[in-house]
């Protein structure tokens, strides 16, 4: 395929990763909002909330298999559009059951165009021979910052329905726009292989199924820090390093900045030591930062901590991804995004539950040691991996 194809090819994926960020951020921005107009109590919202994770994790196993029928770029664009759509359904709701069952078909979207576009980019990286994955990763996570930004500066402009459907406007013409190159070009074909073999799909026997596990670990343990310092890391620094309310959000900033440039710098740093070794300074990296961030007795430590966790968290989860989709397809990027999307659940409620038990700083090492064990898990299966 020549290069100028696959150059517009890694364009319009990275449009759909940016999009995806900015929509779901925008989203996040109005739920304070939506909770008043429901009258949802916390308990209830929480419970609401609940149907994005259970639509993303009940479609991204069956998005793995749309995606070997019928090609992950159609996937993707028609998730593009059904995510584009759904965002704009829950300040039109009313109840928290009414809106729990609207997130279930945006959580569906959600999960599904990230299976998607997760399976044509590894198809790309595969046949380009660059670890160019962590670039994708960072267009998601700079998608987000605007989308956040954005929705900050006009939340007290817009209600939420104006908000919301102006992104369902936007996301639907970038969708148009981007889909279309998609739609012309077909996944790549690579090097090392004949387009027969491409076409058939790849067995998932006992040891890759083994193997794309192990990577969907690694996604997990990475997931989990960064649900946790989502919700997590504002409240230590006010709680137990006495930070205003502003200042503490800047420290949450710190760690998704710092996330955005690791993958913004990940293909040198993939180039230059390989996926095995980039997992397991990362989570050696993270880890520490961690431990700085959580018993840091001063306000500009735990800052520093917060930068050093997310330098080091940064592309731990796109390798694990494109390990999964290289060893197994989509239905490796299926199985490995379920269980990094169920570390991000699993990372808010265990801390809170471990913050009631010990204290806050305590709980926050819990990262710090998944960390740990992702560099760990990569480690000792560096030649399973490698075979």
């Amino acid at each position: 395929m020549p290069g100028n194809v696959l150059a517009r090819l890694r364009i319009a994926l990275t449009v759909f990763f940016a999009l995806d960020g900015f929509i779901f951020a925008g989203w996040v921005v109005r739920i304070p909002a939506i909770k008043e107009q429901t009258g949802a109590s916390a308990s209830a919202l929480g419970l609401a909330l609940l149907g994005v994770s259970a639509g993303a994790v009940v479609t991204m196993t069956l998005t793995g298999r749309l995606c070997r029928r019928y090609g992950s770029h159609p996937v993707t664009v028609v998730c593009g559009i059904l995510l584009s759509l759904s965002v704009a359904l829950p300040p039109l709701t009313h109840s928290a059951l009414t809106l729990g069952a609207v997130l279930l078909l945006f959580g569906a979207a959600y999960g599904g165009i990230n299976v998607a576009f997760n399976s044509a980019a590894v198809d790309l990286v595969t046949a380009l021979q660059r670890p160019i994955m962590p670039s994708f990763h960072a267009a998601f996570s700079l998608g987000g910052m605007i989308g956040a930004g954005l929705g900050g500066l006009v939340a007290g402009a817009l209600s939420p329905t104006q908000h919301l459907l102006g992104l369902t406007v936007i996301g639907l013409l970038v969708t148009a726009l981007a889909g279309r190159t998609l739609l012309r070009i077909q996944p790549p074909t690579p090097p090392e292989r004949t387009p027969h073999q491409e076409s058939a799909p790849r067995r998932l026997d006992t040891r890759t199924r083994g193997l794309v596990i192990t990577f969907g670990l690694i996604a997990l343990c990475t997931a989990y820090g960064e649900g946790a310092l989502a919700d997590w890391s504002a409240l230590h620094l006010e709680q137990d390093l006495d930070a205003s309310s502003g200042v503490a959000a800047v420290g949450y900033s710190c760690f998704a900045l710092a996330m955005t440039i690791g993958r913004l710098t990940g293909t040198r740093l993939l180039e230059r030591l390989g996926q095995t070794r980039t997992l397991v300074f990362g989570g050696a990296t993270a880890a520490v930062g961690m431990l700085l961030g959580a018993l840091a007795p001063s306000l500009w430590a735990a800052f520093l901590g917060f930068v050093i966790t997310g330098l080091g968290l940064a592309n731990l989860f796109p390798v694990a991804v494109e390990r999964a989709g290289t060893l197994a397809g989509p239905d490796g990027v299926a199985i490995a995004s379920t269980l990094g999307y169920g570390g991000m659940l699993l990372g808010p409620p265990a801390i809170g539950f471990m913050a009631e038990w010990f204290s806050l700083p305590v709980a926050l090492l819990s990262v710090a040691t998944l960390a740990a064990t992702a560099a760990a898990i990569a480690f000792v299966t560096r030649r399973a991996a490698a075979g």
